[in-house]
């Protein structure tokens, strides 16, 4: 596990010998720009407008930067007053279509709606960049314009999963099919960033996705990277090997896998949930007597919905960029919107992207001191 030096050029000097991310949490105080792509999604402005507006109620500090065309998103705009003063309408009448593939929309990006939106985060006129957007296309356009935080081998695509105990961050979700330990690690770190933002948690748990708990079991980039996350100082704690029923129990804060894994736990995740509501759907529509049971389990049911409803998990974030973008689901409604966007403002209050560097420095100078105890020895 030596590739990590190569972080040495990005560190900074931290004499203290303890994590730059638990001495101090910067908030900003000031306005917070977020750049939106209203035209990605099956939706575009119909649904991004009011979601805007959901945002910005109670938080007069948000303001937006729309990009897209003006005729149709004017449409809608001109419903909302308080989102019209806090917003600034960029024209472009080009869009990335939703099939088209990430290299063709990457060579004809430029002046597209999603390509300005992400050079507004670049430029440092915004915080973040949202998109509902062609998912690959997206990836490919933040990964050339923002590129990397130093350091940082591989992005990873992170969300929200609901758990019994309590929701829990994955990542990765696909960004990256097969990757070694050194990144595996390098995603913990960003994980945990990122739940202290979304979650709230001081100190957040991280496990490592495995085909069991013991310690012999998986394959050699997973205990290559168990091995070094037991053994350094991090913005999480390390609690070991997860298996698959781990994700919906919420055993721990932040789960840890490659895109390969991790990617068909997610689908398999969205397929039992459909398969759920389908056989209750279906239980509760079989006799009258059972349709009766139904209504008097109303307000049950109705909770058990909003518990479950996709909506309140809506949203994606490419980790490790030097930017933040967010990706919200392509069929997402108003209120879904609303949630990846609301991902974006917690972010970027946190100065997400400056903890990450410091974090991945600190990170470095551990790996060098680890190295150099060794040789001494």
């Amino acid at each position: 596990m030596n590739t990590l030096l190569c972080f040495k050029a990005a560190s900074t000097n931290n004499k203290t010998g303890t994590s730059p991310l638990r001495e101090s949490i910067k908030e900003a105080s000031s306005r917070i720009n977020i750049a939106v792509d209203a035209m990605g999604g099956d939706f575009g402005p119909k649904e991004v407008m009011p979601a805007l507006a959901m945002v910005l109620k109670g938080r007069p500090e948000v303001f937006f930067l729309i990009y897209g065309d003006k005729s149709k998103i004017s449409q809608h705009l001109n419903h909302y007053p308080a989102l019209k003063k806090h917003s600034e309408l960029r024209h472009t009448d080009k869009v990335i279509n939703n099939d088209d593939k990430p290299s063709v929309a990457l060579r004809s990006s430029k002046g597209s709606s999603m390509r300005l939106a992400i050079e507004a985060v670049k430029s440092g006129e915004a915080k973040a960049v949202v998109s509902a957007g062609n998912t690959g296309a997206l990836m490919a356009m933040a990964k050339t314009v923002l590129r990397t935080v130093p350091g940082i081998r591989r992005p990873a695509l992170a969300s929200l999963l609901p758990g019994i105990k309590s929701d829990t961050i994955m990542l990765d979700l696909g960004a990256n099919v097969l990757v070694d330990g050194d990144v595996l690690v390098q995603f913990a770190i960003l994980g945990s960033i990122f739940a202290r933002a979304q979650k709230k948690v001081e100190r957040p748990t991280v496990g490592l996705l495995n085909v069991g708990s013991e310690d012999t079991k998986g394959p050699d980039h997973v205990k290559a990277a168990a091995h070094v996350l037991s053994r350094i100082d991090f913005p999480g704690e390390y609690k070991g090997f997860v298996e698959g029923n781990d994700i919906g129990k919420g055993t721990v804060d932040v789960i840890v896998t490659d895109g390969y894994a991790g990617n068909i736990s997610l689908k398999t995740a969205e397929g039992m949930g459909s398969l759920t509501r389908h056989y209750l759907t279906e239980s509760f529509a079989s006799s009258p007597l059972s349709y009766l049971g139904a209504i008097f389990a109303f307000f049950s049911l109705k909770h058990l919905k909003k518990r479950l409803d996709p909506r309140r998990y809506n949203g994606g974030v490419f980790l490790g960029l030097n930017g933040l973008c967010i990706k919200s689901h392509g069929s997402a409604d108003a209120l879904a919107f609303s949630n990846a966007v609301l991902m974006a403002v917690r972010l970027a209050r946190l100065d997400y992207i400056d903890q990450t560097v410091k974090e991945i420095a600190y990170l470095a100078e551990q790996e060098e001191t680890m190295i150099m105890d060794k040789a001494a020895g």
